[in-house]
């Protein structure tokens, strides 16, 4: 298959002619196992994401984490205790015949059977959202798919954002606006009645999930969206970057942001919020 991107992206090339898919479903559990399945049902029971007669809507975007999410699932579906029911769903926001074409080729010959939408996000955000198109997309893509997920029945929603997401997106509201918040394991909808956001890779790290994808010969989508990329820096990249670069001077500096989220000591921060209500420590100082 020939890769396919959009402007200033790399493209994940595979090592490998596109293996077998029988090959692809057991390195998951087999050669992969401590680095993405184990680490996959781990986040399930640590945040409580599934429960018996969860009907799951898994969002697919046709990029490598989407992919391997929908592989997890149907893996946990075959071997799991819970009896889960799956919708594998794809809110079409305007992609380029080419890359649909790729991501259509690879659910069939992965065994994922698709339901694909128009959601025409990529012309709205174009017109509404010249400046912060990122922030746009996301929100209305958001929305779309809790939409279809509604209308199928189901109570859940996965995504698959991944551990680097976690620790990225905590380090851009740092530095970007100023809060500590990260991107949670699990959240209620709060606009649609009933269903429920879920975050199952929330451990897994993205340099695994790259090269399950590269052994296994996948040429996933990337950066399908053209108008991002031309016309506004990436903030998620520089954080990244940023990231990597003191990687190299911090040990374990992934894993102690990771860490922070979950160690935050109330005893020694200035101020919080919880819902609408804003608290600062001065309310507490006397007790």
């Amino acid at each position: 298959m020939d890769s396919v991107k959009g402007p200033g992206c790399k493209t994940l090339l595979p090592d490998n002619e596109l293996k077998p898919l029988e090959e692809i479903e057991k390195s998951i559990i087999k050669r992969y196992r401590k680095y993405l399945w184990s680490k996959f049902i781990k986040a399930i029971k640590d945040f409580r994401l599934i429960e018996e007669g969860d009907k799951i809507a898994v969002a697919i975007s046709g990029g490598k984490d989407s992919i391997l999410m929908a592989k997890l699932f149907q893996e946990l579906q075959r071997y799991g205790d819970m009896k889960i029911e799956l919708e594998f769903i794809v809110a079409d926001p305007g992609y380029h015949q080419q890359i649909k074409k790729l991501m259509l080729e690879n659910c069939e010959y992965l065994n994922i059977p698709v339901k694909v939408f128009d959601s025409g996000i990529f012309k709205i955000v174009d017109k509404i959202a010249q400046d912060y198109p990122c922030y746009m997309c996301a929100k209305m893509r958001r929305g779309a798919l809790y939409s279809k997920a509604q209308e199928l029945g189901c109570n859940k929603l996965a995504l698959g954002h991944h551990f680097n997401d976690v620790i990225e997106t905590t380090m851009m509201n740092i530095l970007y606006t100023g809060s500590f918040k990260t991107m949670l394991p699990k959240l209620r909808s709060t606009n649609f009645r009933g269903l429920e956001l879920i975050r199952p890779m929330y451990y897994i790290e993205e340099k695994h999930i790259e090269r399950f994808t590269r052994s296994s010969g996948i040429t996933p989508l990337n950066c399908a969206c053209m108008v991002a990329a031309e016309r506004t820096g990436n903030k998620r990249y520089e954080v990244k970057d940023l990231i990597k670069e003191l990687s190299g001077k911090i040990d374990n500096l992934e894993v102690n942001i990771m860490r922070a989220t979950q160690n935050v000591n109330m005893e020694a921060i200035l101020g919080w919020q919880k819902g609408r209500e804003r608290f600062s420590y001065l309310d507490f100082y006397d007790e």
